[in-house]
């Protein structure tokens, strides 16, 4: 949800006008979309080398995956490891444009640990894959659209910790 659609779901709950602080956060909102907006192109039309470049860094740093009896262990369970990374980087985009990470939460993080324990999944590898991903997505961006993108990383990876 939007800090705009927040605002108003607020501000209806109790049958008020918004307040000027709400009024400023939606004005700072509407002022960032542009900045938002861009960063999200970016990371969408950079979504597969983001992705790939990710999963060559995780499998390097974490080979127990891809090796016999690890959970991206062949060509099919390689696969399904970067479907999940490309997963978490279209929540990622969500978040930005929406500026706020309802939507990563509602959409995707809620019984994450759970989902991947059920699947023997390491669920640190997976978090490592989603920081190779910010590592990766913040050097095709400028220093300032970095840091606006990497909270959003930093939340999915803080949900499976």
């Amino acid at each position: 949800m939007s800090i705009v659609t927040k605002s108003i779901v607020n501000a209806d709950a109790e049958a008020r006008y918004l307040s000027p602080g709400e009024l400023d956060r939606i004005k700072s909102f509407v002022t960032t979309g542009e900045k938002r907006l861009r960063i999200v192109q970016i990371l969408s039309e950079s979504r597969e080398r983001i992705v790939k470049t990710a999963g060559d860094r995780l499998f390097q740093k974490r080979p127990d995956v891809v090796s016999p009896g690890g959970n991206a262990y062949g060509e099919q369970m390689t696969a399904t490891c970067l479907r999940d990374l490309d997963y978490y980087l279209r929540l990622v985009t969500y978040g930005i444009i929406a500026g706020d990470v309802t939507p990563i939460e509602e959409i995707g993080i809620v019984g994450v640990r759970e989902m991947y324990k059920s699947l023997g999944t390491p669920i640190d590898a997976v978090a490592q894959g989603v920081r190779e991903m910010k590592e990766a997505a913040s050097s095709l961006l400028s220093a300032e659209d970095a840091a606006e993108a990497s909270s959003y990383f930093d939340y999915v990876i803080g949900a499976m910790s």
